[in-house]
């Protein structure tokens, strides 16, 4: 049950992050979004480390995991979500992210060895189908956009499918999830500021106060997602785990519907919503 609501909480964190996201490109441009948003929740981290982390040993087997998880999670992902987000925007970057349990549950059985019951199967697949069926459709505000740009939250799918079996391997051998979300940070913290540097001379970000506040908002939203993940994880399989993170495009149409007014009820989001609820369904039975 710990391991459920993990999952649920985290979605509901990433689902609202995607919607945040919205408001703060509109001044600023999305690689310089992840310069902030990542930084920021790993000042919040770091301040809050002594605390969290008291009388903790270190593991030093599992450091160069979590190290190289955060080379690319969550830092590659935001980018990747971000420039998604400003080019196809929230709804169809969160339908597209939505093939990531599938690919977690495959990597998850094929390394760690773990059972995938055909219940579970089954509600692995419903869920898919229901999120895709409530994002299938183009919101008022989407912008004409080019088929290359579909490979943006493909990408972003592809990371956030890996990663969840890598950091289940990494908490084997340290079971801490606090530890680990830490470890990523402060490396991913590393990869978009070095990215940021690259492209535009300097590390920090010349963007309206407006953008920064609503990226550094962004930021702690993502990364309490990204650590309710990790504990996640430390709690239960991946092949539970997944399908209820991904539930986060759920949260975003929801979302969407109350804040960004650019989604309307219909008949395909009402029956999306009954699907994805019954796929997890299928998954917590089985």
């Amino acid at each position: 049950m710990t391991a459920v609501l993990l999952g649920l909480a985290s979605a509901a964190f990433l689902g609202a992050g995607l919607v945040l996201t919205q408001f703060g490109l509109r001044t600023v441009h999305p690689l310089s979004g992840a310069a902030i948003s990542v930084p920021s929740f790993t000042i919040v981290f770091l301040l809050l480390s002594p605390l969290l982390l008291h009388g903790q040993s270190i593991e030093w087997r599992a450091v160069p995991i979590f190290a190289a998880v955060g080379l690319v999670f969550p830092a590659a992902l935001t980018m990747l979500t971000f420039a998604s987000n400003r080019a196809l925007g929230p709804v169809v970057t969160g339908a597209l992210g939505n093939l990531s349990p599938l690919l977690s549950v495959g990597v998850a059985v094929l390394l760690l060895h773990e059972p995938l019951r055909s219940l579970q199967f089954a509600g692995l697949v419903v869920s898919v189908v229901g999120v895709f069926t409530i994002t299938v459709t183009r919101t008022d505000d989407m912008r004409d956009w080019r088929t290359w740009a579909l490979l943006l939250p493909l990408g972003a799918s592809v990371v956030r499918g890996v990663i969840p079996p890598v950091i289940k391997v990494g908490l084997e051998v340290w079971p801490n999830a606090i530890a680990a979300g830490l470890t990523g940070y402060i490396f991913s913290t590393l990869t978009v500021l070095t990215v940021e540097r690259i492209r535009t001379g300097r590390f920090l970000v010349n963007a309206p106060w407006s953008g920064k506040l609503w990226f550094a908002l962004n930021g702690i939203c993502n990364g309490t997602g990204t650590l309710l993940l990790y504990a996640a994880l430390g709690a239960g399989p991946v092949s539970l785990v997944a399908p209820l993170y991904a539930t986060y495009p759920l949260f975003t149409v929801g979302m969407s519907v109350l804040f960004l007014g650019n989604v309307k009820v219909t008949f395909r989001l009402v029956a999306g919503t009954a699907l994805t609820v019954g796929g997890v369904v299928l998954v917590l039975l089985g």
